[in-house]
């Protein structure tokens, strides 16, 4: 099966959509999947991968605001690379600028739109949900979720991360949407991977002793994060009377913003971008709970990875977050974006007693388990297309 992947948002400097595409490429060559990446870039260049795999970088301008990412102009490039490599299935990883190639293109192929991010709940929900309801958001912004309609109906299939967000999608009357929820890599992340020393060293990096409360967040600077609720949370925690510090790997547009916040609150350590994926897996393992601040998470990779981790969570009442908070008994929710619902939850969470017995198991599956039921969703397609044509 040979697949080609429109993808507006990959970057080699990119976050979660690097991680996914990396992943996709390795295991469509282990399982003899032909699978091409076609991507703006800063040169027209193909650069080989694992197996028959490809990245196809399209020349194209830099995006406004975030000098990791550049968005297609041209639709010409990214058309050669589908008529040459002749798919049998089209991924159209984006409802922008990428969608619209992948879907317009005139060539024969089974079609999928992959809905890698909810634009109304990362921005507008953002912006507005301090003084409006979700849905009062959601009718506001009506003529948006009629242009995704429209994109949807030149697909076959709208593919979610995860059973909540199919729900909302098939709500808004997309075309077909099927939950695929996104996973892990096999044996990364794990409660085995406690380290004391790295525990005692992000305390102290904190400015707190041994006896200290660790807590983690993990993501970009970007609005939709929140990390103004989370640092707010921690603050108010700390002034309730906890020991905790706030350890924060990441960064970002709005990295002067998050470092203004932990400077006013205290006792925040700003780690900076983490590429070390085992070292990420250690703090996850020797935090006292993750504090996360996106509602807008369409599955929430970095609260699975927590999870998987055997890490208590912290985590808004909406997105994938909350998703997961429902079938993770060590969990504590609050109103998106309210610090002071953020302090009483971390509060909440730390005053639990440890749980007696075996771990509970984590409701995380493996990125094996996704991109198997990713191809063969694909493999599913693509004969239909076949036999209808034939």
């Amino acid at each position: 099966m040979r697949i080609v992947d429109v993808s507006g948002f990959y970057s080699d400097t990119g976050g979660g959509v690097r991680s996914y595409v990396r992943q996709k490429l390795e295991l469509a060559a282990r399982w003899g999947v032909e699978l091409t990446v076609i991507a703006p870039g800063a040169e027209d260049r193909v650069e080989p991968r694992e197996g028959r795999g490809r990245i196809v970088w399209v020349k194209s301008p830099p995006m406004p605001g975030d000098a990791n990412y550049r968005m297609f102009w041209s639709a010409k490039g990214a058309w050669a690379a589908m008529d040459a490599f002749g798919p049998d299935v089209v991924e159209g990883s984006s409802p922008w600028r990428g969608g619209w190639i992948a879907g317009l293109w005139k060539g024969e192929a089974a079609r999928s739109l992959v809905f890698h991010q909810d634009f109304v709940a990362g921005y507008p929900y953002t912006a507005l949900d301090r003084w409006l309801s979700h849905r009062t958001i959601d009718g506001l912004f009506a003529p948006w979720w009629a242009y995704v309609r429209a994109l949807s109906r030149r697909f076959d299939v709208t593919v979610a991360g995860g059973e909540w967000l199919a729900e909302r999608l098939a709500g808004f009357g997309l075309t077909r949407p099927v939950a695929i929820p996104l996973g892990l890599e096999a044996g990364r992340f794990s409660p085995d991977r406690r380290d004391e020393a790295l525990r005692r060293e992000l305390l102290a990096r904190c400015g707190l002793g041994p006896e200290g409360r660790l807590l983690l967040a993990v993501g970009r600077f970007h609005p939709e994060k929140r990390f103004g609720a989370i640092i707010g949370g921690a603050a108010r925690a700390r002034a309730a009377g906890a020991d905790v510090g706030l350890a924060i790997l990441g960064d970002g547009l709005a990295r002067r913003t998050v470092e203004r916040q932990a400077a006013a609150a205290g006792h925040v350590w700003l780690a900076g971008a983490v590429s070390d994926r085992d070292w990420l897996a250690r703090a996850y393992a020797s935090a006292d709970a993750l504090v996360h601040g996106s509602g807008a998470e369409t599955y929430g990779l970095v609260v699975a990875e927590a999870i998987a981790s055997g890490l208590p969570v912290v985590v808004p009442d909406c997105g994938g977050a909350a998703d997961f908070a429902r079938r993770w008994p060590r969990s504590a929710v609050y109103r998106v974006g309210d610090a002071a619902a953020c302090a009483r939850a971390i509060l909440d969470l730390l005053a639990r007693p440890a749980p007696a017995g075996p771990a509970p198991k984590p409701p995380v599956s493996s990125a094996e388990d996704h991109f198997r039921t990713l191809f063969d969703l694909y493999e599913d397609l693509a004969s239909a297309r076949s036999r209808k044509a034939a």
